[in-house]
């Protein structure tokens, strides 16, 4: 099961049974060059950001000098750079050039998933991966994608948002007859716009696209940006239904979803953005999620709404937000400066997105008083705990089994204290300085003065301040 290199955060787990209920409690712009001979060669060779953010790309079978400089040759075959995109515990699809033809290859394929330490899910997904790698391209390029079906059932393949001809739009049964079992289709087209968009499964959606079968698709502008970002990230939002211990999502879950995910990872299985301090910084957002639009904040900045699904926006019509909505089946770029060091969250703002499995359907105890409630059911339930009378924030701290394979309500341990949120909770760290590598610099440590404590009996004293 794949780990989080750069992940700071161990998993904590919590347990609640109550009321009958059991709850879990600025760098030169980058340079890499799409040769068949390295990162995208026929042989699964791909770009892999694994120096997420540090202006470098890891690449297989790619010169040396080219990981530990950054620099190779130009990635477009007539000289267009560009900054890869950052798609954090993704991978982004390698392609390689056919007689001017960039040509791709996707595979919807059964995938076993870990949604973060603690949950793992047979899904369906493409190139074993949940969600789908990031196709990444420039505005003007012709692409050829081969979609071969490893699935039990029919499929398609929707390339949301761009501009194509209808034949190739994906839909089951309008566009194209449905690719069966063990099928190959071919689609090939121009991209005649830039921005982020999206795929996914257009035939049995609600099945298809409930058990992960979407991705990102970025494409760069042909004309150079007069402002590029140091650190460009994109994040696909979606949503699921997985019963507690349960391994297969339930794709016929209409309302109640109760694990939200970033890039198919939900919190503390998240990775965290990084970035130096004076980055420009762009984070590119788009939501398949079944029912649900989201309100993405992030602390620590104000950021400027650029683009939409529908492209750029003029920059006499942007706007400054420190939250920004994603309406279901949309995307959203957003831009800033990274000027303030520390340790920032970015997580959906609907507060039922950042728990999980386990804070789901049970019963409301807060306030009530449960004196003697532990000893009298204890007799037949050994080692319960009655927990959630004060809320639920000490769930995961109580350090109790959950069940297998499945999650605590909220979070993990975090510097100062237990983190008692999950879902859809991510981090952007900003730094004077990063490590060379491009790992996880760990902890932020506040400058003497600039940490919020308990306060002294002497201050409240001065201040006047009775308690």
């Amino acid at each position: 099961m794949n780990k989080d290199p750069h992940s700071s955060i161990t998993t904590r787990r919590g347990l609640l049974t109550g009321a009958a209920t059991l709850i879990g409690g600025g760098a030169l712009l980058h340079k890499a060059r799409a040769d068949d001979k390295n990162m995208h060669g026929g042989h699964g060779g791909h770009a892999e950001h694994a120096l997420h953010g540090s202006g470098a790309v890891k690449m297989t079978a790619a010169p040396k000098a080219a990981v530990s400089t950054g620099k190779t040759e130009p990635l477009h075959p007539d000289g267009i750079t560009y900054r890869p995109v950052i798609t954090l515990n993704g991978k982004t699809l390698p392609w390689k050039r056919v007689d001017g033809v960039k040509v791709y290859h996707l595979i919807a394929e059964p995938v076993t998933h870990e949604f973060a330490p603690g949950l793992v899910a047979e899904c369906w997904g493409y190139n074993g991966r949940v969600h789908g790698p990031t196709i990444e391209a420039v505005e003007g390029d012709s692409v050829r994608i081969y979609v071969t079906n490893k699935l039990e059932a029919a499929t398609t393949v929707h390339w949301h948002g761009v501009l194509l001809p209808s034949g190739m739009d994906g839909v089951g049964g309008v566009s194209q007859k449905a690719i069966q079992p063990g099928e190959t289709f071919k689609y090939e087209f121009t991209f005649k716009q830039h921005g982020t968009l999206m795929y996914h499964s257009h035939h049995d959606e609600m099945t298809q696209m409930q058990l992960g079968m979407m991705g990102l698709i970025i494409i760069h502008p042909k004309e150079p940006e007069p402002n590029p970002p140091d650190r460009d990230y994109a994040f696909m939002l979606s949503e699921w239904k997985i019963d507690v211990g349960a391994r297969r999502p339930d794709p016929n879950e209409m309302t109640d979803m109760n694990v939200f995910t970033f890039n198919g990872r939900c919190f503390p299985g998240t990775e965290a953005m990084l970035a130096k301090k004076g980055d420009k910084v762009r984070i590119r957002i788009g939501n398949l999620s079944t029912m649900s639009h989201h309100a993405i904040h992030l602390h620590g900045s104000i950021f400027t709404v650029t683009a939409t699904d529908g492209g750029q926006i003029p920059e006499a019509g942007q706007w400054p937000e420190i939250t920004v909505h994603v309406p279901t089946g949309s995307s959203r770029t957003v831009e800033f400066i990274a000027n303030e060091p520390g340790d920032w969250v970015m997580h959906c703002h609907m507060l039922h997105h950042v728990m999980t499995q386990m804070g789901h359907r049970f019963g409301n105890i807060i306030g009530i008083n449960t004196g003697g409630l532990n000893k009298k059911i204890s007799k037949l339930v050994p080692g319960y705990m009655t927990m959630g009378e004060a809320g639920m924030g000490d769930m995961g701290e109580m350090g109790m089994a959950v069940p297998p394979n499945s999650l605590p309500m909220v979070g993990g341990p975090g510097k100062y204290d237990y983190i008692t949120m999950g879902g859809m909770f991510t981090m952007l760290k900003v730094r004077e300085t990063l490590p060379a590598d491009g790992s996880d610099p760990g902890w932020y440590e506040c400058p003497p003065g600039t940490l919020a404590t308990i306060a002294p009996e002497a201050d409240l004293k001065r201040d006047g301040i009775t308690l």
